[in-house]
C-alpha cells in the first residue's frame, strides 16, 4: 500500500544524492506516496539517464589501460553518489532516474545490470553482482485505476555491505538484504533477508547462516 504522507527519512537521503531532479512528485515518489510519473521534471529525468546510459553501453576508451577510470568517470556523472574509485559495472547498463542509486567503494557489477530506482536504491561496500541482476523499486497498486492514470509508488531497496547477488537474481520493492549475505542465482527476493545469511529460490528463503566479520576499517580499504 502507498504512504500517505512524506518520508522525511527518504527526504534527507536524497539531499545527500547529486543529479537529483527536485519538485513535488519527486519528492512524493521518493517518499512511497502515489505519484504521477509523467510530469515534465521527471520525465526529463529518464530521458537525460536513458542517454547517459546509452552513452556508457557503446563507448568503449580505445586505450585499455583507462576503461576502469573514464567507466568510473561516467558512472559518478549518472548516478546519485558513487563511493571511492574502485566501482565497476560491465555494460549493458540500465536505470530509471540513476541519480536515486548510491553505491558503496569497490562494487562490481557483471553484464546487464537493470536498476528501476524510482525508490532509492543503496548498495554498500564490497558489494558483487553477477549478471542479469534487476532490482525494482518501483510498484503500482492491484486496483486497476490508478494505472490507468499512469500513477505509481515506490519502495526503497538496500542492500548491505560484503554481499554476493548471484546471476539472474530479481529484488523486489522494500527489500533490505542484510550485511554479508549471499543471494543464489536465479532467486527472486520478496522480503527482507537478515544478515550474514545465504538465501536461494523463489521466494527467496534462508537455507543458511555465514560467520559474521568485525566491520572493515577506513585503514584497511584499499
Amino acid at each position: 500500500m502507498a504512504a500517505t504522507s512524506k518520508d522525511e527519512e527518504q527526504l534527507a537521503l536524497a539531499r545527500s544524492l547529486n543529479h537529483v531532479p527536485w519538485c513535488e512528485e519527486y519528492e512524493k515518489m521518493i517518499s512511497g506516496m502515489l505519484y504521477n510519473s509523467l510530469v515534465p521534471e521527471l520525465d526529463n529525468a529518464r530521458s537525460n539517464i536513458r542517454r547517459a546510459c546509452h552513452e556508457y553501453n557503446t563507448n568503449f576508451p580505445p586505450n585499455n589501460a583507462t576503461v576502469q577510470q573514464e567507466r568510473l568517470a561516467r558512472l559518478k556523472n549518472m548516478l546519485g553518489h558513487v563511493e571511492g574509485d574502485e566501482a565497476y559495472i560491465e555494460p549493458p547498463f540500465y536505470a530509471d532516474y540513476g541519480c536515486n542509486i548510491r553505491i558503496g567503494d569497490r562494487f562490481y557489477s557483471n553484464f546487464n545490470l537493470t536498476i528501476l530506482d524510482c525508490g532509492l536504491v543503496t548498495i554498500g561496500d564490497r558489494v558483487m553482482f553477477g549478471p542479469h541482476v534487476s532490482i525494482f523499486a518501483a510498484t503500482h497498486e492491484t486496483e486497476v485505476q490508478s494505472r490507468r492514470d499512469y500513477i505509481e509508488y515506490t519502495r526503497p531497496v538496500t542492500i548491505g555491505d560484503d554481499c554476493w547477488i548471484g546471476g539472474h537474481v530479481v529484488i523486489l520493492p522494500g527489500v533490505t538484504i542484510g550485511q554479508g549475505c549471499t543471494i543464489a542465482a536465479g532467486s527472486i527476493v520478496t522480503k527482507s533477508i537478515p544478515e550474514w545469511s545465504v538465501a536461494m529460490g523463489s521466494p527467496a528463503k534462508v537455507v543458511k547462516k555465514v560467520t559474521p566479520l568485525d566491520p572493515v576499517k577506513k585503514e584497511e580499504k584499499k
